[in-house]
């Protein structure tokens, strides 16, 4: 059973936890072995952290589409900006985007590694020197794309904007104007598609191991990080 416990993190992670039937259900051990094992979906390339429902509800692709998040105190609906990219462009495309957030950030590590219920736990630092940051975190690239336990948000609140790097390794920007994102996705060859569906609009699996929750300990003391509770997206922008 090592491969289910290393994989099988929790089905219904976050989005369908009220779900009777899951595709999963039934699978011999070397079916699910021979699922969890495809990376690849065309020109698409996924990351170890994340692996989508055995009846492929959702197939992986790259591209960007525009949403809107609601702010759950004050009830503004806040633009959204949504992208998924192929494993060999995803970490140099995160942080491209963090650039428009100014030399100056606050940081968030997102982490649910020692959560049996849904949801997470956030790790809040401010006022980090964005090029401070940008090398730590090239230090800690495998870690970020391949630990489904483990996300993170920059942001900068006196924008506002937000960018999130997160558990299932998609892009997502927050904030009023979203054009600089928009104008690095599009640079990127990232393509516009507004009926994209993304991994977690459907039953997925979650991957981690010892060993990166190991190393994201490591990651969490280079940055001093302290740990803060749960935060809504865009939660600071009325502070």
């Amino acid at each position: 059973m090592g491969f289910l416990k290393r994989f099988f993190k929790n089905v219904f992670r976050d989005g369908h936890p009220h779900a009777t039937t899951s595709s999963f259900e039934n699978l011999s051990e070397d079916q699910l072995e021979a699922h969890m094992k495809i990376a690849r979906y065309g020109d698409f390339l996924l990351t170890e952290a994340v692996r989508p429902s055995f009846d492929l509800s959702v197939v992986p692709a790259a591209g960007y589409r525009h949403d809107v998040y609601k702010d759950t105190e004050t009830g503004v609906d806040i633009p959204v900006l949504m992208a998924s990219a192929s494993r060999e462009a995803l970490f140099d495309l995160f942080l491209d985007l963090l650039d428009p957030l100014g030399d100056e950030v606050d940081l968030v590590l997102e982490t649910s590694h020692d959560r049996k219920s849904r949801g997470h736990d956030d790790l809040y630092r401010e006022h980090i020197d964005l090029p401070v940051l940008k090398s730590t975190l090239y230090d800690f690239e495998q870690l970020l794309l391949d630990d489904g336990c483990a996300g993170v948000a920059v942001l900068n609140p006196g924008l506002p904007l937000e960018v999130q790097f997160d558990e299932h390794k998609l892009l997502i920007m927050y904030g009023q104007d979203l054009s600089e994102f928009e104008e690095i996705l599009e640079r990127s060859g990232l393509p516009r598609n507004e009926e994209l569906r993304f991994i977690t609009e459907a039953e997925h699996v979650h991957s981690s191991t010892d060993e990166l929750y190991r190393e994201f300990e490591q990651m969490k003391y280079r940055l001093g990080l302290d740990e803060v509770g749960d935060r809504d997206p865009y939660s600071w922008s009325e502070s």
